[in-house]
Order: structure tokens, then sequence, then C-alpha cells
């Protein structure tokens, strides 16, 4: 049984790594530009010219979708557009890693919710104190950028759902297209003003940052939350605040307090427990012997 266990997470946990990777990646280029336009063009051009690459791999036919599916596209679109300008305006004041890790609460709050062990809630209390950590007066951080990076993890917590939804949806990579598609036009009036004033360069780093950060991350998160659920999905979220902290200190300069590597630990390790834990079915009941009267 461990056995088949593992073979069955073997391909979520590749999928999610690539992902995680992709998105931090991402991140890096996009930030690289925000002295040229605002944080919420920046977000909304890379997934402007990701939906681009989606539309013309997968080429959706909006008429076939149903009711359903276009509910869950849109409400799956809007997460990702919120959790996304939301993670960029906190990566814009906050480090790296500190972002990632407010924002992982959110998948982390997908199976809280949903657990009955009083064990495991109490882990909630290990992942709280490690976000005083990240984020309390002693930190030095901003507090805006704080805030911003607490309501991408609420975002986030709806990304991770809808995730599973798309999915399993018979929808499948067509309506992942849409729903970056409406992601990216749902804040594009936002950005317009930007767009017109980007150089060659500039144009050049988003469309590799829309491949790297929207395409793969995208198409691999629905590819792993259809091939095992939600609650797992977002345990093996739990590598990106450690490749984001990693990345940000070599490629960004970012300064890591004791603090705040400890805050980073103990949020990831509270929410692997709360996760993992949470996800795993109940033991079978093991029922006693049937006793037959004897004759």
């Amino acid at each position: 049984m461990a056995a088949r266990s593992t073979r069955t997470l073997v391909r979520p946990i590749g999928l999610i790594f690539v992902g995680s990777l992709g998105n931090q990646v991402s991140a890096l280029l996009a930030a690289s530009l925000f002295v040229v336009a605002s944080t919420v063009s920046i977000s909304t051009l890379r997934f402007l010219l990701g939906a681009v690459i989606l539309l013309v791999l997968f080429r959706p036919n909006p008429g076939e979708m149903s009711k359903e599916q276009w509910k869950q596209a849109f409400i799956f679109g809007a997460s990702i557009a919120l959790m996304n300008q939301f993670l960029y305006a906190a990566i814009a004041r906050i480090p790296l890693g500190a972002a990632i890790t407010i924002d992982f609460l959110g998948p982390c709050c997908v199976t809280f919710f949903g657990i009955r062990q009083w064990w495991i809630r109490l882990w909630a209390l290990v992942a709280l104190a490690g976000v005083a950590l990240i984020a309390g007066p002693s930190s030095g951080l901003n507090p805006l950028g704080v805030v911003f990076a607490l309501c991408g993890a609420a975002f986030c917590a709806l990304y991770t759902i809808f995730a599973e939804k798309v999915g399993k949806s018979s929808g499948g990579m067509g309506e992942l297209a849409i729903a970056i598609t409406i992601a990216a036009l749902l804040t594009l009036p936002f950005s317009i003003h930007d767009a017109v004033r980007l150089d060659a360069h500039s144009w050049m780093l988003l469309t590799l940052a829309g491949f790297v950060g929207v395409v793969i991350p995208y198409m691999a998160d629905t590819l792993a939350a259809r091939f095992t659920s939600a609650q797992i999905v977002g345990t093996l979220f739990a590598m990106e605040p450690v490749l984001g902290t990693v990345l940000g200190v070599v490629f960004r300069g970012d300064v890591l307090t004791p603090h705040l590597v400890l805050g980073i630990l103990c949020v990831t390790v509270a929410g692997v427990v709360i996760a993992w834990f949470g996800a795993a079915p109940p033991p079978p009941v093991e029922q006693a012997p049937r006793r037959w009267p004897q004759q």
C-alpha cells in the first residue's frame, strides 16, 4: 500500500516542483521590470501573453462549454488574477521568500477547515507563530507588503480549490486557457497605459515570464490536481516557500534575519503536517467477525 501511495504521488510531486520553480523564476524576471511599469501592469501583461500561448496550444471552443464550466472558469480566472496581483504587490515590498510563505497559508486553510483531529489543528498555532515571526514588528518588513501577501493567500486558497475542479473537468486544458484569458482581461484596463510604453527588451522578458510563470506552472498545477486532490496539492505547495527563499537570496539579494528564517520554517512544516494528515483518509474500521448461532 505504501509503495502504491508513493507511485501515486510521483507525478504530482514532479509537476508541482516544475510549476513552483517556474513561478519563482517568473517572479524574479517580472520583479526586474517593476522599475519601468506598475506591478498591476506587469502581472496582467504576463498573463495576457501566457493566455495567448495557451489559446494557440489548446484552441478551446467556448461554445462547447456548459454553464457550470463557464462558472468554474470565471471563478478560477478571477482567483488567479487577484492572487497574482496581491502577490506581486507584496514582492515589490518584502522579500520573495516571506511573500511566498504567507501566500502558502491559503492552501493550508483549504485542508485545515476540514480537519477533525484536534492534534492536527494544534499545528495551526505553529503556523500562526511563524507568521508572527515573519510579519511581526521585530521583522522590519513593510506592513503593507504583509497585508498584500495575506490577501494573496486568501485567493490562493480559492485557486487551490478550483484547480482541482478544473483539472478534473471534461474541459481540461481548454478550460484552463479560458480561465487564464479571463484573468488577463479582468485587469487589462488598468495596464494599457504601461503596455504602450514598454520597449522590446521588456516585452521579451514579459514573454519569457509568461511562458515560464503562466503556461508551465498552471498546466502543471491543473494536471497535478487531476491526479490527486486539492488537499495533496496544497501540501506539495510547501516547496514554494523554500524555493522562493533560496532564489530571493541568490538572485535578488534578499536579506534574511534569524526571525524570518525561523518563521518560514514554522509555516512550511506546519503547513505540510496540516495538509498531509488532514488529507489522509480515516483508517478502515475493522468489523468483529460475525458470530453464527451454533446448531
